[in-house]
């Protein structure tokens, strides 16, 4: 893949301004219900990288982030996430 570094540039990127001043936690355990289908902010974080992965370049990364709804919207939340 020629844009790889590429790709993983915008990611370093997007996930340094993203998480500033959070801390990595341990996951809390899913109860039934409603918070069992949540989905996690490191869920969110794995799946960009896994699209990054498969991406050709920078531009292509971004469209299926936003196509599967993990670019964050204006409430700062993703949609996979709502």
């Amino acid at each position: 893949m020629s844009g790889s570094l590429e790709v993983r540039q915008f990611l370093m990127h997007y996930d340094e301004a993203r998480s500033m001043g959070s801390g990595t936690g341990v996951p809390s355990q899913r109860t039934s219900g409603a918070d069992g289908l949540r989905v996690s902010d490191d869920q969110v974080r794995r799946a960009r990288r896994a699209v990054a992965s498969g991406a050709s370049d920078a531009e292509d990364c971004a469209q299926l982030l936003e196509m599967l709804g993990l670019i964050e919207g204006e409430d700062g939340v993703p949609p996979v996430q709502r």
